[in-house]
């Protein structure tokens, strides 16, 4: 008996869960990284347009994760809900690739060498990605990706010059997604279905977390975990959320400290 597409998308997540767990080594190095950076009172900057926003925020603000991350999520490449129209996909999709837009959007910070930055692209060959990566390289600031390899391979770069993400990118990792990102074949159905590169840049993402946890943890920092009440009590989560909140300020403050200067 075939598999139901269940099962078919499930098994598919399995191979990157264990595509994740082969990238440990790289995952260490990247905590390591982030976790000095915030040790150094600095912030890790975390960028991804279009659908890769979904791991910007899934490092911070949530539940069981800490201050010490800088989300940059701009709207105007990110924001789906309204698919045609005013905001729609198409603007989304153009501006992207429009080429000066990353430099626009890092005036916004005083950057520090001491910065680290994590960047994520499915397919690695949108310009603004691209340029994000290549304008934090320029401050001195160490710039993790996370592609999907097999995707950006079998893809063309926007850019003029055949760059892709990678190529700005001080260590790279692979969500494990196939070319196409889509996992599923369904039978009389010339497409395939159901992606599964933000189940493998979540993996990724979620690794990360837990390690920087454990350095800051180690380094005698303990992190501000925002936690839910019911795990914590209803005192300690608010008072978590509200500590984690003020230092996530007092790190941005210091982002805008120099602007100009």
């Amino acid at each position: 008996m075939n598999n139901t597409p269940t099962l078919e998308y499930l098994h598919h997540c399995r191979r990157l869960l264990e595509g994740v767990a082969k990238q440990e080594t790289a995952i260490q190095q990247a905590a390591d990284w982030f976790a000095d950076t915030i040790l150094a009172g600095r912030m890790v900057h975390v960028f991804g347009s279009g659908h890769s926003r979904i791991m910007v925020e899934e490092m911070w603000p949530r539940y069981g994760s800490f201050p010490g991350f800088n989300p940059i999520v701009e709207l105007s490449l990110s924001f789906h809900n309204l698919v045609v129209g005013c905001n729609g996909q198409r603007q989304a999709m153009f501006l992207e690739n429009v080429s000066g837009l990353a430099a626009r959007i890092l005036r916004n910070f005083d950057l520090s060498p001491t910065d680290t930055a994590l960047i994520i692209s499915s397919s690695g060959c949108n310009v603004v990605p691209i340029e994000m990566a290549e304008e934090f390289q320029k401050r001195g600031v160490r710039v993790v990706s996370i592609i999907s390899t097999r995707h950006s391979e079998a893809s063309t770069s926007k850019r003029t010059d055949g760059k892709k993400l990678q190529d700005f990118s001080d260590l790279v990792l692979d969500t494990g997604a196939p070319v196409g990102d889509a996992m599923v074949k369904i039978e009389g159905l010339d497409t395939a279905v159901a992606p599964g590169s933000t189940v493998g840049g979540c993996l990724l993402v979620n690794s990360i977390k837990a390690e920087v946890a454990l350095r800051l943890t180690r380094a005698g920092q303990p992190p501000k975990v925002l936690s839910g009440a019911a795990v914590v009590g209803a005192e300690r989560a608010v008072a978590l959320f509200e500590a984690a909140y003020d230092e996530h300020g007092r790190r941005l403050a210091k982002l805008y400290a120099n602007l100009g200067a």
